[in-house]
């Protein structure tokens, strides 16, 4: 049965995608089968939108046409299909955990954490929930609420989690012109002791705030001295380039 070997074959390519952007040789590593198979196959799948170039360089990536579907199915399912390969990027630039949260209220829900390779790592975070001013990935959500939400949250005693946790509303409003200044925001120990991280605000294609992508490591090797901005600026870069590939949720 010819053609249904054809359609497990193409399934197989778009589980390989997953993982990032691909050439056709290393689609067909991935994947055991042939070059030539794999060339077919991923001209098929582009002409009907399941696939797309990446670059100029011959990498593919998963396509409009598979994302939109994956929406209709879950959203949030979605989001953390197309955000763990950047994820991952992160991880492996930084040497440490990156994670994916959206709002859940006055509350951040984190749905998805890549672990870095380093031998010390923090626990996973993935399934929790945490009060927004505690943390950088709520801050930056909460940097783009509208004013009279914001009062509302700042009205709420902010309950404190460690002895760096911002409490104070004026200091938390004073953080969040930082958000709007920076782009990004950086937490020492506000949530957890020893804990340090950095995080910025994720959007759809239409610009509609949908979550926040964080990076977060022990304190004392992160971030290391003089790599704050860097840090930062890889993060600007991530979500501005996934803001292009998440369809509107």
């Amino acid at each position: 049965m010819p053609n249904v070997q054809s359609v497990v074959r193409a399934f197989h390519l778009l589980e390989a995608l997953t993982a990032g952007d691909l050439g056709i040789t290393e689609l067909a590593e991935r994947t055991e089968l042939p070059k030539s198979t794999v060339a077919r196959l991923v001209r098929t799948l582009e002409r009907i939108g399941a696939v797309e170039r990446a670059d100029e360089d011959g990498r593919y990536r998963i396509g409009a046409q598979i994302v939109n579907l994956a929406g209709v199915a879950s959203p949030t399912a979605n989001l953390i299909s197309i955000v763990r390969p950047h994820l991952r990027l992160l991880a492996d630039l930084t040497g440490e955990d990156a994670g994916l949260s959206v709002p859940d209220g006055n509350r951040v829900h984190y749905i998805d954490q890549v672990s870095s390779d380093n031998d010390i790592q923090v626990r996973d975070w993935t399934g929790e929930r945490v009060a927004m001013h505690a943390v950088p990935s709520g801050q930056v959500i909460l940097a783009h609420w509208p004013e009279d939400r914001l009062e509302r949250y700042l009205e709420r005693p902010l309950n404190a989690y460690t002895p760096a946790t911002i409490t104070d509303p004026e200091e938390l409003r004073k953080r969040l012109r930082q958000v709007h200044e920076d782009g990004y925001v950086w937490a020492h120990e506000e949530f957890t002791e020893g804990l340090s991280s950095v995080a910025t605000a994720l959007r759809d294609s239409r610009g509609k705030l949908v979550g926040a992508i964080h990076v977060h490591g022990p304190s004392y090797r992160f971030p290391a001295p003089g790599t704050a901005e860097e840090i930062g600026a890889a993060l600007l870069e991530t979500a501005e380039r996934l803001s292009r590939l998440i369809p509107p949720i």
